[in-house]
């Protein structure tokens, strides 16, 4: 396979790292991610077997699930051409197996990194997944010292595989490694992983297997049936305590092994620690004792029972396998063939064992106790099946709401249920609820949405929310949009429409127009039309003040009018106009630089007769010096007279009425008289002729005041007394 292949357009090759018993494994850069990875291609033969693919696919996805400290990283499965891949964490450094050919280790160096095997270990036991290939060649190590332990998944696919113990010629690594249950093809746990790190940490301290043979099925047969040497016959530097916890962790009956990989690794610790183990001690062949009182150690149990027979064949025939003279030849010869006779036969009984049990040649397959696997996903469920030894498990899909999506609600046949390993297992998974399509609820009541969700059994949750466009109460939208499938039982935010937002208008004074524009957009409002005003204490061209002013409380996108200085002086209407005669109050402003035009308005009150009440602009608003304020004068009205009544006079000057109303005299020197109104009345005395013209319905006598303007036309308004001059002295 050339180095530049890419693999899914995202792995470039770089270079060949290693090559095991089932895949080439290589150096690839991650295009995507831009690191380097390890990629295992398998092998074209293992790749073209549909049933170790799916496995091998299976498992690989259960894997990817372990991530530890202790565990290489799985990132990504895919296919090639022709083949199947694992892209996995990059280590650099060297395999455990490698670190062994230099020399056996020392067992404080040994337990340090069999407790970070088992630590890693107990990790993937608690989460459901076997290694089943605990072995050297599968324990990285890095630059650091950080201990890896590699291929999770993919041992238990080659388990299945029928090469598995076939291959001749060669000791595959999985069988040196064996325990006795997977050597016998029993259902396996997590001591079995506990059994195969026994085996590995036997191997660091003596730099060999505790088993060697010609073929997988001899060395299989041995760890079945046979008793290895004890570590500190190989390497006398091994203390007890490290080979009692090598022995126990590699004791036949699975229930007299470390019960879990943390058991086994708090031991390690404590010897590495220098403390006292809980395993018992082996202390030679047929002899054991305990360390702080427990009973002997199965391992020592089992040690002490076990036969002489090798002891004996040792004297008979002499430690070098021959005795003394021609006798002890022939004897020597003998017991040669008839050991290799033994151990061919035990090789064929095992052989014709499995193949028998396969092919059905011992009848009726001993029946297997279905386990509970209720709430597991379908990769643990397949695990635990098929750790018991049921290979045909299946998967039916079934809505509910009750059980999350994805999770085993029960098996057919049931949990418990005694069935033969043969027996297809049905797993009923979890799809969740029904899907049904959310509804379009745009425009409707908040209300009324949430009846419609309820009805289709969603769940909704009303979510209020400012809209400019959307009456208050009504629905804005939701979230997942209408049209959208989701399970029975799903929440649907419904955002309901809180109207429009209000929001504070800001001071704008003092700030150019594009800066006051900015400003109102900060607070969602729209700057308006620009007016000119005149001030006196804001520089032209920045804002004088805004309509709405600042600091009202306005919905959003409310136009906002500016009025910016054009830089003129400005003054301010003086108070106290209202209430002054029309004199006094155009003294004020003409104190200010103002103009003061009057202008007369009814007035139904006769105390407001020829008094300011009222001014435009008003008192208190600026204005450019020399404008008009204008002063509103009151003028009186009062009722109409109907009646005429003759003139006379006694001061020898008379007003004649041209149309039959007449004047009374009030005072010495004058007279006076009411004139209806709209009535004209002429005044002849010695100074001339008076003709005054009024308005008004009927003048009263409140007294006498001088007519100014005299002699002249002048006008009259309600309730003006009006007083003749008296003719001159002759």
């Amino acid at each position: 396979m050339a180095p530049s292949e890419v693999f899914s357009e995202r792995y470039e090759l770089v270079r060949h790292i290693a090559r095991g018993g089932m895949a080439q494994v290589y150096l690839a850069q991650d295009l995507l991610l831009d690191r380097p990875v390890a990629i295992k291609v398998l092998f074209p033969e293992l790749s073209s077997d549909p049933s170790f693919v799916e496995r091998f696919r299976r498992e690989a996805q259960a894997a990817a699930n372990l991530s530890h400290a202790n565990i290489v990283s799985i990132y990504d499965w895919g296919q090639g051409e022709h083949t199947y891949f694992i892209v996995m964490e990059y280590i650099d450094g060297q395999t455990l197996s490698a670190l062994i050919r230099q020399g056996p280790l020392s067992p404080q160096r040994a337990a340090s990194i069999g407790a970070d095997i088992a630590n890693a270990l107990d990790f993937a036991h608690r989460r459901g997944v076997i290694h089943r290939d605990v072995k050297p060649g599968n324990v990285l190590i890095d630059q650091t010292g950080q201990v890896k332990v590699a291929d999770f998944g993919i041992a238990r696919a080659v388990s299945h595989a029928s090469e598995g113990l076939t291959q001749t010629g060669a000791v595959m690594g999985t069988a040196t490694y064996f325990s006795p249950e997977q050597a016998q093809g029993q259902p396996v746990d997590a001591r079995s992983d506990v059994y195969s790190l026994g085996v590995v940490l036997y191997e660091m301290v003596t730099g060999r297997p505790p088993f060697s043979g010609d073929s997988p099925v001899a060395i299989a047969y041995k760890h079945v049936r046979e008793f290895p040497a004890l570590p500190s016959s190989i390497n006398p530097q091994v203390p007890p305590d490290f080979e009692a916890i090598i022995m126990t962790a590699m004791a036949k009956d699975p229930d007299d092994r470390y019960q879990s990989a943390a058991e086994l690794r708090d031991d390690l610790v404590r010897f590495h620690r220098g403390q006292p183990v809980l395993a018992g001690r082996a202390t030679g062949a047929g002899t054991t004792r305990a360390v702080t009182g427990p009973p002997p150690s199965p391992y020592e149990q089992t040690y002490a029972q076990r036969t002489s027979a090798y002891d004996e064949l040792e004297a008979a025939y002499g430690a070098g396998g021959y005795g003394k003279g021609s006798q002890a030849r022939g004897r020597s010869r003998a017991g040669w063939w008839a050991s290799l006779f033994v151990v061919l036969l035990a090789v064929l009984a095992v052989l014709v064992f499995f193949i028998g049990r396969n092919a059905g040649w011992w009848g009726t397959v001993a029946e297997i106790k279905l386990m509970n696997v209720k709430n597991d996903t379908v990769a643990q469920a397949r695990s635990s099946l098929e750790g018991q030894g049921f290979d045909n498990v299946a998967v039916r899909s079934v809505h509910s709401q009750l059980v999350q999506s994805g999770l085993v609600m029960g098996t057919s046949p049931q949990a418990g249920s005694v069935v033969p390993p043969s027996t297809t297992i049905t797993l009923e998974v979890s799809s969740g609820a029904p899907l049904a399509a959310v509804p379009s609820l745009t425009g409707q009541r908040c209300g009324n949405a949430g009846t419609t969700l309820k009805a289709k059994d969603f769940n909704p949750t009303n979510i209020p929310q400012n809209s400019s466009s959307v009456a208050s109460g009504f629905v804005i939208s939701t979230k997942p949009k209408s049209g959208t499938q989701l399970q029975e039982g799903s929440t649907v935010d419904v955002y309901c429409s809180a109207g429009r937002a209000t929001t504070i208008v800001p001071s704008l004074q003092g700030l150019n127009p594009a800066q006051a524009g900015a400003a109102l957009a900060g607070a969602h409002l729209k700057a308006g039309s620009i007016v000119q005003v005149p001030s006196s204490t804001i520089p032209a061209g920045l804002v004088a003040y805004s309509q709405p002013y600042g600091g009202n409380l306005e919905p959003w996108e409310t136009t906002v009018k500016l009025f910016v200085s054009d830089g003129q002086q400005t003054v301010t209407v003086p108070p106290g106009l209202v209430g002054e005669t029309y004199l006094q109050a155009q003294k004020q402003l003409g104190a200010e630089s103002l103009f003061a035009p009057e202008d007369f308005v009814p007035v139904s009150n006769p105390s407001q007769d020829g008094y300011v009440i009222n001014s435009d602009p008003k008192s208190g608003q600026p204005i450019r010096e020399g404008s008009a304020v204008t002063l509103y004068v009151g003028e009186y009205t009062g009722p109409p007279t109907t009646k005429p009544v003759k003139s006379t006079s006694t001061t020898g000057s008379a007003f004649t009425s041209t149309t039959g109303s007449a004047f009374t005299s009030t005072s010495a020197g004058s007279s006076t008289t009411s004139a209806t109104a709209g009535s004209s009345t002429t005044s002849t005395s010695a100074t001339g002729t008076t003709t005054a013209t009024t308005s008004a319905t009927t003048v009263p006598a409140t007294g006498a005041t001088t007519l100014p303007g005299a002699p002249g036309a002048t006008t009259l308004g309600p309730s003006t007394t009006v007083t003749a001059p008296a003719p001159p002295t002759t």
